[in-house]
């Protein structure tokens, strides 16, 4: 029995249909992840034959010279523009051992089953094949949620997304079958002058609320939190709002990758490694 989504689907596709028009302008936390994935890319010395972009937006990772490349957008649109098809993150129409290689920038954070997803982008992977991934979590938009928390302090709402940490992203790693999984953070700190800039950012990214239990932010509580975001800034007058950008790192197990050593293999001890008498 699958669990029930907590995101909504139909939303999700029209709010990336919306955001195809403008998303240039708005697309500098997904520029940040997919030079992070480049980044670590660079450091794999190996080539990549078939290669999915896995939340393609508009098409903007380029995949290893040579390499063919396939790209899966949830919105129509983007996908469309991309050259790719449509399809969600945890429903991939692909069969297993397609890929040598999978990115993922800036969708995961909106898959309802996460674990789901991660099993399907291993199980698409060919042995000893290499996912690289990067979504928005851990303590990202602190000022934007106490501001909503202070303008609705008596009856408060879920607006924002949950955010998966470091080190939960990390356990859905390994729970997903990834051998060597790797899960670290990078910062990335925003000025903005209002919290509309900011709530623009996140229309034109495509990354409002998709909660399935949505109710609209009334004006008096627009106008609160606007002040309260507004009241945090700093001396030049913006206020630096936070972002923690999550980058995995997971391979598709295959009997020549290297093994943890056995327990109780070891060959001399610590004592005698440090110069203790025994």
């Amino acid at each position: 029995m699958s669990s029930p989504d907590i995101f909504d689907r139909t939303a999700r596709r029209l709010r990336r249909d919306r955001a195809v028009r403008g998303f240039a302008a708005h697309d500098f936390l997904r520029a940040a992840m997919i030079e992070g994935i480049a980044d670590r890319l660079d450091t794999v010395k190996r080539d990549f034959a078939d290669v999915l972009d896995c939340g393609c937006f508009d098409g903007a990772f380029a995949p290893p010279p040579g390499a063919r490349v396939a790209r899966v957008d949830s919105g129509f649109l983007f996908a469309s523009h991309a050259g790719g098809v449509q399809a969600d993150e945890d429903r991939l129409p692909f069969a297993d051992a397609s890929f040598d290689l999978v990115v993922s920038a800036g969708v995961l954070d909106q898959v309802g089953d996460l674990p789901g997803a991660l099993s399907l982008i291993r199980r698409v992977l060919r042995p000893d094949g290499l996912f690289l991934g990067a979504f928005v979590g851990g303590n990202s938009l602190p000022r934007l949620r106490a501001a909503l928390r202070t303008a609705e302090a008596d009856r408060p709402v879920a607006r924002l997304h949950p955010m998966v940490d470091v080190r939960s992203a990390g356990d859905l790693l390994m729970r997903a079958g990834f051998a060597l999984p790797v899960a670290d953070v990078e910062a990335l700190e925003v000025g903005y002058g209002d919290m509309l800039r900011l709530l623009g950012d996140l229309r034109g990214m495509a990354a409002s609320n998709l909660l399935m239990e949505r109710r609209p932010l009334t004006r008096g509580a627009l106008a609160a939190a606007a002040h309260a975001f507004s009241a945090a800034a700093d001396a030049d007058g913006r206020t630096r709002e936070h972002f923690d950008l999550i980058f995995l790192t997971g391979w598709a197990p295959d009997p020549s990758q290297p093994k943890p050593a056995r327990r109780g293999s070891a060959t001399a001890s610590l004592g005698a490694a440090l110069g203790r008498p025994g």
